[in-house]
């Protein structure tokens, strides 16, 4: 399969603080990737440096076989701004706080970047944006404002923005957190859906039972390192390393 994202020998610091240490791992088309672990054990420091709102003290970041980043013994080198606009057009990212424009409508959320960004045909955004939007069961709400929307709601309309820039690979950063628990369920539902149809993602997540029944990899970070990594089956039901097994073993206990 190809490798549509890379990540070699990943740091980041600040200040004094190393949060990412010597980190790698690797997405292929279609797979699931869940990252797990204790808050501040730099997972969605990692999103950030994936997604380029961070910028690396060393590594590489790769994208489809294009270098964003280049490590080197004086850190990472980042391409240049045009290499690294036609990068950023790779991948979506779906926040924690949904980050819609609260003056715009639902429909002009989703159709913004594509038509401003991307210079795509406008009524042919709007178009797949109402695709999209009854795909999410949202279709009655395209001419809605976000304050006008739950939170479930909302963070449906913050994914299919993001898929109306049709990504290679879509990045969440712990979707749910904002949520109820009865709101929860529903973004998870969009989100199998949309693993079902084969979309490569990477997912932050303290949803144990999705990441285990989702995914095809998971990764278990804490302290800034990958301490535990392999099959959601073996991670989360059989974990080998200590700090894992006290991880899962106190959210049991919540």
């Amino acid at each position: 399969m190809d490798k549509l994202l890379e990540i070699n020998h990943c740091r980041k610091r600040f200040g004094s603080t190393e949060v990412l240490t010597d980190l790698t791992l690797s997405v292929e088309e279609s797979q699931v990737l869940s990252i797990i672990g204790p808050s501040g054990s730099g997972k969605s420091t990692l999103l950030r440096c994936a997604t380029l709102l961070e910028t690396m003290d060393g590594g590489d970041l790769i994208y489809m076989g294009r270098y964003a980043a280049r490590g080197t013994s004086e850190g990472s080198v980042y391409a240049p701004p045009a290499e690294l606009k036609k990068i950023k057009s790779m991948f979506g990212l779906v926040f924690q706080n949904f980050n819609l424009f609260p003056h715009y409508s639902v429909l002009k959320n989703i159709c913004e970047a594509p038509v401003l960004v991307q210079k795509r045909d406008k009524a042919e955004v709007e178009a797949e944006a109402m695709d999209l939007l009854k795909q999410m069961g949202l279709e009655d709400k395209y001419n809605a404002y976000p304050c006008q929307l739950s939170g479930g709601q909302q963070q449906r309309v913050s994914i299919a923005r993001a898929l109306a820039m049709n990504p290679g690979i879509l990045f969440f950063d712990e979707p749910t957190s904002a949520l109820d628990p009865e709101l929860t369920g529903e973004i998870l539902r969009v989100i199998r859906q949309l693993a079902e149809k084969k979309m490569t993602m990477v997912i932050v997540t303290h949803e144990m039972n999705f990441a285990r029944d989702v995914s095809d990899y998971v990764v278990f970070m804490n302290g800034g390192v990958i301490v535990e990594q392999g099959d959601p089956r073996d991670v989360i039901d059989h974990p080998t390393q200590e700090r894992t097994i006290q991880f899962l073993r106190r959210l049991q206990d919540q």
